[in-house]
């Protein structure tokens, strides 16, 4: 059963991102059910790949370091069959077409079912192109979730009609990383998703504060971190339980308090 519709139902969802493999396959196991202990509703797992436009440096080099380490696609479907020993919290793979791709749409996707893998999410697939996936990805009940971003404009209540799991509201221009301020008008983008359509919007890319994540939560259903998490990995490496625990349960608390 696609277990993404209750990472929503209570209350405001916080949503953690951390890539596969770095800075190996077991602390990748260990951070996922520390996140979900500390309040994480879905945890976004990162497929390492070589060329992830959409990301900003410090997401590029935890790529590059889970790569150099010998993490694959198979190894992350690795992690996520450890991480279903022990836990069903909801899951969605971040990935690029490319990965998919190249382990075949019927293959990917039916690993991705057998597994507990309740959705995915692709940058790089455009809107017009999302067909191949998505038909391929309903058969095994895998949600190919949207991207909104501020330059959707008319294209916004287009892509929400048609959107499933939950829509990702892009907060900023440009690749994920940290940033001091959030300038885009979120409240104008949500509502528009609104008036099509019931599904909850998560807002992502430059969240790194409980400040920031209260103010979003505020704007949406929920919040997604990624950067300010594998930073936080980058530095502590396979010891990072706490202050990963830590400041999962601080942005968690700050949603609920929205």
């Amino acid at each position: 059963m696609n277990k993404i519709k209750q990472a929503f139902a209570n209350g405001k969802a916080f949503i953690a991102f951390l890539t596969a493999g770095d800075p190996d396959a077991e602390s990748t196991v260990k951070y996922i059910l520390e996140m979900e202990k500390a309040g994480a509703d879905l945890i976004e797992i990162g497929i390492p790949f070589s060329d992830p436009t959409a990301e900003g440096v410090v997401i590029q080099e935890a790529s590059i370091r889970a790569l150099n380490g010998g993490m694959t696609t198979e190894g992350v479907f690795g992690i996520v069959e450890e991480v279903r020993k022990q836990s069903q919290v909801p899951l969605a793979l971040m990935t690029y077409l490319n990965p998919v791709y190249h382990y075949g749409y019927d293959k990917f996707f039916s690993r991705c079912s057998s597994l507990g893998v309740d959705g995915i999410i692709v940058p790089d697939m455009p809107f017009e192109e999302k067909r191949e996936a998505e038909e391929v990805a309903a058969k095994y009940d895998v949600k190919v979730i949207s991207l909104i971003a501020p330059t959707s404009e008319e294209r916004i209540q287009m892509i929400a009609k048609e959107a499933e799991g939950f829509i990702y509201v892009v907060s900023s221009l440009g690749v994920t990383g940290v940033r001091t301020e959030i300038k885009t008008d979120i409240d104008s983008i949500v509502s528009s998703v609104r008036e099509v359509t019931e599904i909850p919007c998560a807002i992502g890319f430059g969240i790194s504060t409980p400040e920031q994540a209260k103010k979003m939560a505020g704007s949406a259903d929920g919040v997604i971190v990624g950067s300010a998490i594998v930073k936080i990995i980058a530095k502590h490496g396979a010891n990072a339980e706490k202050e990963v625990y830590e400041y999962v349960k601080s942005m968690k608390e700050a949603c609920m308090q929205a």
